[in-house]
């Protein structure tokens, strides 16, 4: 009975992950095959170093950069006028995919923006929130 079992947690489990890794294949996929464009942001110890952004409407993906603040840091984008320390304010998709370690740059999923305009910051850093117009 605990060979049963032993095995079924093992195929549960390599399951699971192959679930997984097929999930994260997919979503790569979509990043590349989309029209999306990458934003580059780059955050210092701090602050980002690009302090106001204009777009105009469409589906973006931001790139953050660790430039050697010493720890972890993220991006959250919110619309102006919104909570920003609420996270069911933030718009999900443009956060990264996973914290951006010292030094290294990660990619959020494709974020679409209609016109208006958003806060951007790094709660991690912390950096104070700056401004995305959308055209």
């Amino acid at each position: 009975m605990k060979k049963i079992i032993s095995i079924l947690v093992i195929a549960l489990s390599l399951t699971v992950v192959g679930n997984a890794q097929e999930s994260m294949k997919k979503d790569a996929m979509m990043m590349k095959d989309s029209k999306a464009t990458t934003v580059t942001l780059e955050q210092t110890k701090g602050e980002f170093t690009q302090k106001e952004l204009v777009l105009n409407a469409g589906d973006y993906i931001f790139e953050i950069s660790n430039n050697n603040v010493g720890h972890n840091v993220g991006f959250v984008l919110v619309q102006k006028g919104k909570d920003a320390s609420n996270p069911e304010n933030h718009i999900k998709t443009a956060y990264v995919t996973k914290a951006v370690a010292n030094n290294t740059s990660e990619t959020s999923k494709v974020t679409s923006l209609e016109k208006g305009e958003y806060v951007y910051f790094c709660p991690l850093n912390p950096t104070p929130q700056y401004t995305l117009t959308v055209k």
